[in-house]
């Protein structure tokens, strides 16, 4: 009999050991998932914060603005959207377009023959293209009509623009550098400056 109050006993220890244990497993528990909801609201304000200011940033951007675009080859849709079809591929890096309305993520953009469709933000650069238009045109050493010619280039060939002040912006072209006549090419505004 004694043998079996032992036992009880040794039993009835375990048990409020083990109770006590699991108590003490249950507020860790309970003190780990408080930090966790803490840290996700912490975590879900800065996400709101930051797409706040990305929203402000968007909103003031110009609109229409210059851009150019980012990769080789760029899928453009009839609407903003992955569910809307594509209506046409650009193939052509660094190709100047002219960004005429946003939603959300997407650009609509403008090409220099006034085509109009919608790409993904990612794959614009806000590096400032040309493309030149119109006829051969010649790319001087410097802002005046009488300065060296260093290239003469075809209309539809892409490069890109350094700065712009009066008639003239500075480009660079197949890595050749020289000044071109702003009338010259389409991928920036007739009075817009900037360097």
């Amino acid at each position: 009999m004694k043998t079996s109050r032992f036992v009880v006993l040794v039993l009835f220890i375990i048990g409020l050991l083990l109770h006590s244990g699991l108590g003490q497993a249950q507020s860790n528990v309970a003190q780990t998932a408080s930090a966790v909801g803490q840290a996700q609201d912490t975590v879900e304000t800065d996400l709101a914060e930051i797409a706040q200011a990305e929203a402000t940033k968007t909103n003031e951007r110009k609109i229409p603005r210059f851009v150019s675009l980012r990769p080789e080859t760029v899928n453009v849709r009839s609407g903003p959207g992955l569910n809307y079809p594509i209506e046409w591929v650009f193939q052509r890096r660094g190709l100047p377009v002219e960004v005429v309305a946003e939603y959300d993520t997407w650009r609509k953009i403008r090409d220099f023959e006034s085509t109009e469709g919608w790409v993904h933000q990612s794959m614009l650069s806000p590096q400032r293209g040309l493309v030149i238009t119109g006829d051969i045109r010649p790319m001087r050493q410097s802002a005046s009509d009488t300065a060296k010619v260093v290239a003469r280039v075809e209309p539809g060939v892409v490069g890109s623009v350094r700065e712009c002040k009066g008639d003239w912006c500075q480009t660079n072209i197949a890595g050749i550098k020289g000044w071109v006549k702003r009338a010259e090419f389409w991928g920036v505004y007739p009075a817009e400056e900037f360097e």
